[in-house]
């Protein structure tokens, strides 16, 4: 199974709340903070939502 390496590359200052919730969901909480996850609909769902503010990588 495949994996991602998601980081973000933006600030979740001033963002609608729902971005920040989904960045703490994947486990992003600080700038340039990278996790890895499994590819899946549901982590592919939650990186459309803030798409603008991370970087996806296959890992």
């Amino acid at each position: 199974m495949a994996n991602l390496e998601i980081t973000l590359k933006r600030s979740l200052i001033g963002r609608k709340q729902n971005q920040i919730d989904t960045a703490k969901a994947l486990g992003l909480t600080k700038t340039y903070k990278t996790v890895v996850k499994p590819d899946n609909e549901a982590i592919r769902g939650m990186i459309a939502t803030i798409s603008h503010l991370v970087e996806v990588k296959e890992a």
